[in-house]
């Protein structure tokens, strides 16, 4: 059993998990949807046999605290990161102004296979929003503003950002630079029927300033092109905000015969099959929502880790008497550091004294005349220093 065990510890089948582990991550790089986790997992789970067949076979490992606990730590960090692909999700949403968040909602969701969380659980409301930009259109920091119902039932204000995530039940919802305006429309059926009230997105605002349009199939089926005339005072040459309650905008519909219409806020257009009413103009903001149960406890087993390494290294380089290898006595490090520094002082001071006497030999001249403009005589003292 320790000969397997010891041959599970090798260097070569750690090298060769180190191997699949950066193919997976290559394969994995980007998340994209079509690369199952297993990629990861395989690998880490390889990575963490060794390192199990390591701490068991390996005397300077299990002998040794501080290098047991971080080779323990180690497989902890390995472990974690497995679990964390296995149970993780990874999802965009938009987000309309004063809207509630639904979980089916989600798009782009990418979750490990025992991914088991509790979106529904998740009940908050998307604010207004604003967003700083320097000269140059360089994207500042952005102030989502939402409410959020917490474990008494009670709403609470928040404010988050790029950094600063709305955390609940564990999953974490970041702002993006993905965001823009929204035409909130009602249709109202010709034959009477009950009204329809809803929204149509328009693309990430500045970033297509542009090119502010969508398609949009009313219920009767007609297809129109919706084209927003944004005035939000953006400027490119100097520091401006970003705020959707300043701005407003001109919707103009372009039905399949090339007819164009302008509405403005509170206006209504007679289509096929209904009628068509511009509510208002409001925002959308996209979130990036991520949920990995193994966070914190990755944090905790890391500086475990770093704390067991810097033991066994205060333990290696603190100054005690080593073992001399030739009389097995032991040598102080801080003695034979002293010693040194007084055989160099020594030299030095050796060296002073033959240069001096050397130039009093050889340049007698020279010292008259430098006594006789008055210089300093220079004399040596019994240690030979200068005086």
């Amino acid at each position: 059993m320790l000969n397997l065990l010891r041959r599970i510890a090798s260097l070569k089948v750690t090298l060769a998990g180190m191997v699949l582990l950066g193919i997976g991550a290559g394969y994995s790089y980007g998340n994209p949807m079509d690369v199952p986790v297993w990629v990861l997992v395989v690998p880490l789970a390889w990575l963490a046999t060794n390192l199990i067949a390591a701490i068991v076979t390996n005397e300077r490992i299990n002998q040794q605290p501080g290098l047991l606990v971080f080779h323990i730590c180690l497989l902890s960090v390995v472990v974690l990161a497995g679990i964390g692909r296995l149970t993780h999700l990874d999802a965009h949403i938009e987000m309309l102004r004063d809207a509630a968040f639904q979980p089916d909602q989600l798009m782009e969701v990418r979750k490990g296979p025992l991914h088991d969380g509790e979106l529904d659980r998740v009940h908050f409301i998307q604010g207004a929003y604003t967003v700083q930009y320097a000269p140059g259109m360089r994207r500042g920091q952005t102030n989502s503003y939402v409410k959020f119902r917490n474990d008494t039932g009670q709403w609470i204000d928040k404010i988050i950002g790029d950094d600063r995530p709305l955390v609940i039940e564990g999953y974490r919802f970041y702002t993006t630079h993905n965001k823009g305006f929204s035409a909130i429309l009602t249709w109202q059926p010709a034959d009477g029927g009950k009204a329809v009230t809803g929204s149509v997105n328009m693309p990430s605002y500045p970033l297509f300033d542009y090119k502010q349009d969508n398609q949009w199939t009313t219920p009767a089926g007609q297809s129109v092109k919706l084209w927003m005339q944004l005035k939000t005072g953006l400027d490119e040459k100097v520091a401006w905000v970003l705020d959707g309650s300043k701005a407003s905008g001109v919707l103009v519909v372009t039905t399949a015969d090339k007819q164009r219409h302008e509405m403005k806020v509170g206006e209504s257009l007679t289509l096929k099959g209904g009628v068509l009413h511009y509510d208002t103009l409001s925002t959308w903001m996209g979130y990036r929502v991520f949920y990995d149960p193994t966070l914190h406890w990755l944090f905790f087993a890391a500086i475990t880790g770093v704390l067991g390494l810097g033991q066994y290294f205060w333990h290696k380089m603190n100054l005690q008497p080593w073992a001399s290898p030739i009389n097995s006595e032991p040598v102080n490090v801080a003695s034979l550091a002293h010693a040194a520094i007084e055989n160099i002082k020594n030299t030095i001071n050796d060296a002073d004294i033959n240069n001096t006497i050397n130039s009093g030999t050889s340049n007698d001249k020279e010292m008259t005349e430098s006594f006789d403009t008055n210089t300093p005589a220079v004399s040596l003292t019994a240690s030979g220093r200068r005086s």
